[in-house]
């Protein structure tokens, strides 16, 4: 939502809105509240014995049953492993740590990947690079103002028409799509994603522990794997749904005329996603069906609260 004509601004008024638009964006605040959720670990609690014990000693415990033939040996593997796991309180502590960076990794990456992909689009794309040049609109800025902005669920756009210039650069908004769903209804499933790759190749223990544990670890966007999957096809069914619905009504209207097969479908699509979006849209929305209104209305409605059902 705009009250002004985005062309206004100058290049470091957009840079300001840029920053603003960054720190205020869910994925940063949350991790942020990640890092200041515990300044320091809780000390770890010392092993309890029983009164009149005499080996409180795991390892000479282990030693004295089996010279007494009182244990087996995978018994003694497993009281010799139980004493390399870390403290639970100390291992929550690490765990909520990693989990932070792991998030900060997550917003970088998706961040200053989409921004290259943008420049890089742009630069070599003619008609793209001209729309720009009219608007007198720095190519790096743009890149960089309109990734974040549809990754922290903005919706902003440099230009007064927000993206119906850009409504013929397929590979323009297929970009912007996948930022859309990385910062918005796919990342708590994303983010399941990463911690999955990171506990698999660089062989954390951490990284088991908040896959197994996300209750106990109380990040809001972490979910169970089961409700993550759910959520990957549920958002997907829903994108589908959208897309059927608005091809078949408005497949042949004034608001994609001019677009070939595949600029539309990437055009419809575009729009559909946005839909949970703030408001990057190709056409103009008064033009469209009421039925296509109402429809974005429910879906919006829904999306919006779809990744947090299991709370209920």
């Amino acid at each position: 939502m705009s009250t002004v004509e985005m062309e206004v601004f100058s290049n470091p008024q957009l840079i300001v809105m840029t920053i603003l638009m960054f720190i205020g964006g869910e994925v940063f605040t949350s991790m942020v509240g990640l890092f200041l959720r515990n300044s320091e670990p809780n000390q770890p609690q010392k092993a309890e014995h029983k009164i009149g014990s005499e080996y409180p000693n795991p390892e000479v415990n282990v030693v004295h049953k089996l010279e007494l033939g009182l244990t087996t040996i995978a018994e003694s593997n497993r009281l010799e492993s139980e004493e390399s796991i870390p403290d639970k309180s100390q291992l929550m502590y690490n765990s909520v740590r990693l989990l932070g960076f792991v998030v900060l990794g997550y917003l970088l990456t998706a961040n200053v990947m989409g921004t290259a992909l943008v420049w890089i689009y742009i630069s070599f794309v003619s008609s793209a690079k001209h729309v720009l040049k009219n608007k007198g609109l720095n190519l790096f800025t743009f890149a960089i103002f309109t990734t974040i902005s549809t990754f922290s669920n903005c919706g902003f756009v440099p230009t007064n028409e927000n993206m119906i210039v850009f409504k013929k650069n397929s590979l323009l908004l297929s970009i912007l799509i996948s930022q859309i769903l990385l910062g918005n209804t796919l990342f708590p499933s994303c983010l399941r994603f990463s911690i999955w790759v990171l506990g698999k190749f660089f062989k954390r223990v951490e990284s088991k522990f908040i896959l197994r544990n996300t209750g106990e670890i109380g990040y809001l966007h972490l979910l169970p794997s089961q409700h993550s999957k759910y959520l990957v096809g549920t958002v997907l069914g829903f994108i589908l749904v959208q897309f059927a619905l608005f091809c078949g009504m408005e497949w042949y209207s004034d608001a994609l005329s001019g677009l070939n097969s595949t600029e539309k479908i990437i055009g419809v699509l575009f729009q559909c996603v946005n839909a949970r979006h703030a408001g990057e849209t190709i056409v103009d929305l008064s033009t469209i069906a009421s039925a296509i209104l109402v429809l974005f209305v429910i879906m919006m409605l829904v999306l919006l609260s779809l990744p947090y059902f299991h709370f209920i």
